[in-house]
């Protein structure tokens, strides 16, 4: 068989490739990990008792545009990632913002309070909580994620797993910001802000190893 007749064979009947496929289960991927954090969040601690009240509702706001700022670009760079050279033209730097926005209002809030509230502002009440339970909440997201991923090839995987995990961080924030009821500003940048650039970090250590193709 001649080589021009081999490829005209192998060209023939080929099915064009569904490129929202990916994009369908994904989206899949971070609803059922945002139910399974929730179910988690409310089976484990319940949702704070306090939403009727305005200032209650006017933290959980803020909580939520972080971390939804958070999650819906990770989301879009993860897709972009996960096609083979998506690296070449995506940059990540921009999912530092919304960290960067957060610890500038946490700055001006400490500057304008006495020091002596500082402590309290910082570490609240449920700091230890909050540290424990935002990476444990994560996990399940993060393998539905993983699986997700899994069925594509990216090429990058040190920066598909840091996407990975920080998804899964802002998915299991979102859900335990029902139910935290320590709303100030340092405690939100330090503690929410850190679990899930914690969570990040873990997804690009582990993404070599599960991403593998």
């Amino acid at each position: 068989m001649k080589t021009d007749d081999l490829i005209s064979m192998l060209g023939a009947n080929v099915e064009r490739v569904d490129r929202r496929q990916f994009v369908r289960t994904l989206s899949s991927a971070v609803v059922v990990g945002a139910i399974v954090a929730l179910g988690a969040m409310l089976f484990t601690f319940g949702i704070r008792a306090d939403l009727d009240e305005a200032g209650a509702l006017t933290s959980l706001f803020l909580k939520l545009a972080f971390t939804m700022g958070i999650l819906v670009p990770a989301s879009v760079y993860l897709i972009r990632l996960s096609r083979p050279g998506g690296e070449r033209k995506t940059s990540i730097a921009l999912m530092a913002l919304p960290f960067i926005a957060i610890m500038l209002l946490a700055a001006i809030s400490l500057s304008s309070a006495p020091s002596s509230h500082w402590n309290k502002m910082i570490t609240g009440d449920q700091w230890l909580e909050c540290l424990l339970s935002i990476p444990t909440i994560a996990i399940v997201p993060f393998a539905v994620i993983i699986w997700a991923v899994r069925r594509t090839a990216p090429t990058d995987l040190v920066r598909t797993g840091a996407l990975v995990g920080l998804i899964a961080g802002a998915v299991s924030a979102t859900g335990y910001a029902l139910h935290c009821i320590d709303d100030s500003l340092p405690f939100i940048a330090l503690w929410y802000g850190g679990t899930i650039a914690l969570c990040s970090f873990a997804g690009a250590k582990l993404g070599p190893w599960l991403l593998r193709w």
